[in-house]
């Protein structure tokens, strides 16, 4: 059984290596991912974000980031699910305990960026009612071609 739990520090190296196995197989590791990656409580937590990881028998096998980029607006970031549990549809619980954190904390809009030769993950974004919005010509990442967002209804919780 598979558990979707809140971020504690003892997640960190499965955060990270969940993450960096995704990253090096389709793109180059860019430096904001490092920083995220490499220290979560300063660039997710601290700032007032969270980190959701899916853990089967103690094992962390999914993970996702909600990172506040203004006021109202979060952006998810770092979703990873182990090859071994992908199909297993721990990705859309991922997405769900994201949509909740945002309807609790009062965000009007969750926003991701990626690549579009992901689409596994984008059928999973717009499955949950992400919609393409115009890129960010000051994106963070360099691989970054494509940019969805969610507006938040949080009379629906």
């Amino acid at each position: 059984m598979v558990e979707i739990v809140r971020h504690e520090r003892g997640y960190a190296e499965s955060f990270a290596a969940l993450n960096y196995e995704w990253i090096e197989k389709f793109f180059a590791v860019e430096t904001h991912d490092r920083d995220i990656l490499d220290d979560p409580e300063r660039w997710v937590i601290e700032p007032g974000g969270e980190i959701f990881m899916a853990v089967a028998d103690g094992l962390a096998v999914g993970t996702v980031a909600l990172i506040p980029a203004a006021d109202g607006i979060l952006e998810l970031t770092k979703m990873a699910v182990s090859p071994a549990f992908q199909g297993q549809g721990i990705a859309d619980r991922l997405i769900d305990a994201c949509i909740g954190f945002a309807q609790d904390t009062g965000t009007l809009t969750i926003f991701l960026e990626s690549h579009t030769k992901l689409a596994p993950a984008l059928n999973l974004y717009r499955k949950h009612g992400f919609i393409e919005v115009p890129g960010d010509p000051d994106s963070l990442y360099s691989r970054a071609d494509i940019r969805m967002e969610l507006a938040i209804d949080p009379t629906t919780r």
